[in-house]
C-alpha cells in the first residue's frame, strides 16, 4: 500500500477516532449546563471517560475477532445513533437512562479506538510510522476542534436538536467510509491465543522502556493541567485564553505533529524522541521565564505557542515508539496496554498540580514539571533495541 493511500486512510479514520472525544469533553458540559444540569452532576461526568482508560480490559476481543472495520464501522454507527437518541431525551434531568446512553458513547468510542489505533500499526512500515503519526494527531486534533468549537458555537445558529442530528449524520457517514478501508492480512493462529499481555510488558528488557511510556510526556502533561488557571490568575480575558491558548494552540500544535512526523521519517524514532522531547522540555522553561520574571503582558503569547507546537513535534514522536513496540498480530491488546499506561500517568499527574501550585507558587511547580521531563529521555537508549528490530523487519513504503 502506498504511503499516500495510508494517510488517506488515518486521517478518516483517526479524524473519526477524535470526533467522540470533542462531543465528551467540550460538547456534553455546554449541552447540560445550557439546560439547567448542577455543576456537581456535570463532573460527575468525567466518570464517562473510564472507558477510554480501561479499554485494555476487552482490547482482547478486538485483537481475536474479525477485521478492524466489523469493530470500528458498528462503534461508528452505534454513536451516530446515541447522537440522534440525544434528540429526544431529556437533558434538564439526566436520569439513569440518559447516563447508560452516554457510558454507551464513550465504550463504543473506546472500542472503535482499539481497532483505529491497532489498524495504524498494522499498516506502518519502517520509517512510515513518522508520516502516520503526525498525521493521525492532526486528523484527531481537527476533529477535537470541529466536534467541540464547531458544535458548540453552531447551536446557537440551528439548535442544539439540529446539532446532534448533524453530528449522527457525520457518525453514519464515517461508519460507511471505515468499512472500506484496506484489510490487512494478520496471522489467524497467532491472534486466537491470548499472550499473558502483563509478562509481555514487563519483562525484564521491557522494565525500563515502560518507565519510559510512563515519563515521557510525564513533564508536559503536568505543565498542560495548570496553563489555563495561570493565564486567569494573571488576569487574561476569556477571549485571550480562547483565541490563542485554545484555538492558535491547537493548529500550532497540528502543525508541530506533522513536522514531527517528518523529522521521525528522515531521522529515526530514537533520534526523534531526544531531541523533540528536549523542544518539550525547554518549551516548559518558557512559563518558568513568565511566571517569575517581569516581562510583557504578549510574553506569554509566545510561551503557549512555543508549548503547543512542541507537544505536537513530542507527541508524534512518543506515537511511533508505542507503534514500534507492537506485535501486529496482537496490536489492538498491546497498544491499549501502552496507551493504558500513559493515561495512569497523565491522571495521576494530573490529581496533583493544584496542590502544586497553591504550596510553591506557579514559577516553582513550573520549575519542577521541566525536571519531571527528564527522567523519560534518560530512558530512551533501553527503547533502541525494540525500536531497531521493527525497522528492521520493514521498509519505507513507496510514496
Amino acid at each position: 500500500m502506498k504511503l499516500s493511500t495510508k494517510l488517506y486512510w488515518i486521517s478518516i479514520l483517526y479524524f473519526a477516532e477524535g470526533l467522540p472525544f470533542g462531543v465528551a469533553y467540550d460538547v456534553w458540559p455546554v449541552y447540560f449546563r445550557n439546560h439547567g444540569v448542577s455543576l456537581r452532576e456535570i463532573g460527575l461526568m468525567a466518570l464517562l471517560s473510564l472507558p477510554w482508560t480501561w479499554k485494555v480490559l476487552w482490547a482482547p476481543l478486538v485483537d481475536r475477532f474479525g477485521t478492524r472495520q466489523t469493530w470500528v464501522t458498528p462503534c461508528l454507527g452505534a454513536m451516530a445513533a446515541i447522537s440522534l437518541a440525544m434528540t429526544v431525551l431529556d437533558p434538564s434531568d439526566p436520569t439513569v437512562l440518559m447516563w447508560l446512553v452516554l457510558l454507551a458513547f464513550t465504550t463504543a468510542s473506546a472500542t472503535q479506538d482499539i481497532a483505529i489505533d491497532a489498524y495504524a500499526v498494522d499498516i506502518a512500515e519502517g520509517r512510515d510510522a513518522g508520516a502516520i503519526n503526525g498525521t493521525r494527531v492532526s486528523a484527531a486534533r481537527v476533529a477535537l476542534f470541529v466536534a467541540g468549537g464547531g458544535s458548540v458555537a453552531a447551536s446557537d445558529l440551528i439548535g442544539w436538536p439540529m446539532v446532534w442530528v448533524v453530528l449522527a449524520v457525520v457518525f453514519a457517514a464515517l461508519a460507511g467510509l471505515a468499512w472500506f478501508s484496506p484489510r490487512i492480512a494478520l496471522e489467524s493462529t497467532d491472534r486466537l491465543s491470548f499472550r499473558p499481555m502483563l509478562g509481555w510488558l514487563f519483562r525484564w528488557r521491557m522494565v525500563p522502556v515502560a518507565a519510559l511510556v510512563l515519563l515521557y510526556k510525564v513533564g508536559d502533561s503536568t505543565l498542560g493541567r495548570m496553563v489555563k488557571p495561570f493565564w486567569v490568575d494573571r488576569g487574561y480575558s476569556n477571549a485571550e485564553i480562547g483565541l490563542i491558548s485554545i484555538t492558535l494552540g491547537t493548529w500550532l500544535t497540528v502543525l508541530g505533529a506533522l513536522l514531527g512526523g517528518w523529522i521521525v521519517t528522515r531521522i529515526g524514532i530514537i533520534r526523534a524522541l531526544l531531541w523533540l522531547g528536549l523542544a518539550q522540555l525547554v518549551s516548559n522553561l518558557g512559563y518558568v521565564a513568565v511566571a517569575s520574571l517581569e516581562l510583557p503582558r504578549w510574553s506569554i503569547y509566545v510561551a503557549s505557542v512555543i508549548e503547543s507546537f512542541t507537544q505536537g513535534l513530542g507527541t508524534a514522536a512518543f506515537l511511533s515508539l508505542l507503534m514500534s513496540l507492537c506485535d501486529k498480530e496482537h496490536a489492538a491488546t498491546q497498544y491499549a496496554l501502552l496507551s493504558a499506561l500513559f493515561a495512569l500517568t497523565r491522571d495521576v499527574a494530573g490529581a496533583f498540580p493544584g496542590l502544586g501550585v497553591e504550596e510553591l507558587g506557579y514559577a516553582v511547580f513550573f520549575a519542577i514539571t521541566t525536571a519531571l521531563a527528564l527522567p523519560g529521555l534518560a530512558l530512551i537508549p533501553f527503547a533502541r533495541p525494540f525500536v531497531e528490530r521493527a525497522e528492521a523487519t520493514t521498509r519505507p513504503s513507496e510514496t
